[in-house]
């Protein structure tokens, strides 16, 4: 568990944590010679029974809030400190109103220097501050009273972080990958770089792989750990860690990031959040305002947009969009604070939804329904919440990532309202799946009554009719779930309904039966569509219709519009194309050459030319054509029994 210390400058809070762990957590130089904290300070306090519980000592100057802000965001447990002969002043005011937007119930508020008042002074400071606590939402804290110059009211302090301690979830959220905000970044002998911070979910161990969330792509092994300032194997979510990690270098830049399982790595610059407004704002929040992000170490400027409304009055909470202007790393139920443009005070807080926000449809109906499901802490209540609201399903990889867990905290196939695509990427509800398969079939059937002779659309087109907003790897695991099924069939990249794909193949088999022989007999030379069907005594648009899907399924060849060539006759052209390139000194096969070995006319010796220039058989230079070089198309027999040979 880690403790945070809140409140006012002077208030006592780095002298409270020297009293209950024996550790002065000021560090630094000009902290000791003015007397005040300046940056995050760390402590510990051992216990009987081996653990520790972690200090995290915030500024309470005015100009360091920021700073306070990045301590304040992976503590467990909050003190708020008051000292008795000041009482509540306005950083003790920020800080709790801070405490509270962060979403830290559980802590207490203690009221310091207990030994330099009178009773009735105590008594005034004790009525302050229940009225601060109630005013910012934090009722459930008691007030303590120390001194930690005499050590009054110490002993009972500790014994109410034990206490809490004990009370507090030891594995986290199940599933959730390691992360963890780095405030610190130095280099030790022997060891190389260190960066610390407080774990704010899941575990890593020594040999692990970790990643910068903003660079996922590099990752790091674990040298070595640290808790609490001592040697250990592993580390978990509520603790303080340093890790060594090979092979990164020390930078500046370190400070902020944050460090992750690859697994979760993720980078935005638009969430979607639940927003609450703080009661001290005199004026409601309205969309387009600017304001300073903070969610544990990072910061950044942001843009309000406020989501079903038109703003969110002090003291409110509603959805809105975060558009931020340069990418954080953020994840779903992350808290963070806003602060005014100039830095000045604290506006408002709250939790993150979807880090993942729209940049189109934001406002509707559907988008805010979605957003009220994510509230939900229960993993699966929130999935199912989401499939409820999304009409085309979700990707499962990116849900995971979007919440942080490196894997399902719950067993995905039990889950009886889930369909799980092929891969276990692609997840709708039951009720969604059925509804997508309807509109699929309906489209594949209107298609069907309008245009009878063709075999149906293709995968693109056929989205386009029937599921336009639908995603194209959602609809790629939609379409072969169905095919799968037998609900439709594919016959080369067309979609179409079982019975249509019977009907036309017996229209086809009558045309083939005519046709193929006809264009094996002409050869170089076969008959024109409207000759084939004279002879066959078929419809004219019959016949060019069915020619015209076996060309696209490469059972015949179309080379100019009505003229098809048999496949047997198409490889021997491009079998003597070939011989006429190699026997020429240039490689160069000309229509003349082509023309008197074919006994065909110029004309359609270009055409053939062409059409190989077309598929990309040949290409053309000047008035010659040339062989493309590793061309799978129509291979010479050797070549074709040594991919036989490879496959085998």
């Amino acid at each position: 568990m880690i403790v945070g210390t809140a409140g006012h400058i002077d208030h006592g809070k780095t002298a409270l944590v020297r009293a209950l762990t024996g550790i002065d957590a000021d560090r630094l130089p000009e902290e000791k010679k003015r007397g005040i904290t300046i940056e995050l300070g760390y402590a510990w306090m051992p216990l009987d029974d081996g653990n520790r519980i972690g200090f995290v000592d915030v500024p309470g100057h005015e100009k360091l809030v920021r700073t306070m802000v990045a301590g304040a965001s992976g503590i467990d447990f909050g003190l708020l400190l008051i000292a008795a002969d000041d009482g509540p002043m306005p950083q003790t005011i920020e800080h709790a109103t801070i405490l509270s937007l962060l979403g830290v119930r559980r802590g207490a508020a203690v009221i310091t220097k207990i030994d330099r008042v009178d009773e009735a002074r105590l008594r005034e400071t004790r009525a302050a501050v229940a009225g601060l606590l109630a005013s910012v939402g934090l009722d459930d804290y008691p007030v303590l009273q120390v001194s930690s110059v005499r050590g009054d009211g110490i002993d009972a302090l500790r014994e109410r972080l034990v206490q809490a301690l004990h009370a507090a979830p030891v594995d986290g959220a199940p599933g959730a990958g390691f992360r963890m905000g780095l405030d610190r970044a130095f280099t030790l002998d022997g060891v190389g770089t260190v960066v610390a911070g407080s774990v704010s979910s899941g575990q890593v161990a020594i040999g692990d792989g970790l990643a910068l969330a903003g660079t996922p792509d590099k990752v790091y092994r674990v040298r070595s750990l640290q808790v609490h300032s001592r040697a250990a194997q592993e580390a978990h979510a509520g603790q303080r860690c340093a890790v060594g990690l090979a092979g990164l270098e020390r930078s500046d830049e370190l400070r902020g990031q944050v460090l992750c399982d690859p697994a979760i790595a993720l980078a935005t610059q638009r969430i979607d959040v639940w927003l609450q407004v703080a009661s001290s704002e005199e004026r409601a929040l309205r969309s387009g305002t600017l304001v300073h992000l903070h969610a544990a170490t990072q910061d950044c400027l942001a843009t309000v947009a406020v989501l079903g409304q038109p703003s969110i009055a002090p003291g409110a909470a509603a959805p809105a969009q975060l558009v931020l202007h340069k990418p954080a790393n953020i994840w779903h139920g992350d808290r963070f604070i806003l602060r005014d443009a100039s830095a000045i005070r604290t506006v408002a807080g709250g939790s993150v939804l979807d880090p993942l926000g729209p940049v189109r449809y934001r406002q509707t109906p559907e988008r805010l329904a979605y957003l009220a499901t994510q509230r939900a802490d229960d993993p699966q209540a929130r999935l199912l919440g989401a499939l409820a609201q999304a009409p085309y399903g979700v990707n499962g990889a990116t849900w995971l990532r979007s919440a942080g867990l490196a894997r399902w905290p719950f067993d995905l196939a039990s889950v009886p309202d889930i369909v799980v695509g092929a891969g276990g990427e692609w997840l709708v509800s039951r009720a969604r799946l059925q509804e997508n398969e309807a509109g699929l079939l309906q489209a594949l059937g209107d298609f069907h009554a309008k245009y009878p002779d063709e075999i149906g659309p293709d995968l693109l087109r056929a989205r386009r009719l029937a599921a336009p907003c639908m995603p194209e790897a959602l609809w790629l695991q939609l379409t072969g779930h169905m095919i799968a099924a037998g609900a439709i069939n594919r016959r080369n990249g067309f979609l179409h309904l079982p019975e249509h794909g019977v009907a036309l193949r017996a229209a086809e088999q009558v045309v083939a039966e005519h046709a193929l022989p006809k264009l094996l007999d002409g050869r170089f030379d076969p008959p024109w569509v409207r000759d084939i069907a004279q002879t066959a005594r078929l419809p004219e648009v019959q016949v060019r219709q069915v020619l015209g899907r076996m060309a696209r399924g490469g059972d015949v060849y179309q080379v100019v519009k009505d003229l098809f060539y048999h496949p047997a006759v198409m490889q021997e052209a491009a079998d003597l194309v070939r011989r006429l390139a190699h026997e020429d000194a240039q490689g160069q096969v000309t229509a003349a050459r082509f023309r008197d070995e074919t006994g065909l006319g110029r004309k359609r010796a270009i055409q053939i030319l062409e059409f190989f220039d077309r598929i990309g058989f040949l290409r053309r230079v000047g008035d010659a054509h040339l062989l493309r070089p590793g061309t799978l198309l129509f291979p010479a027999k050797d070549q074709a029994a040594g991919a036989g040979q490879q496959q085998g």
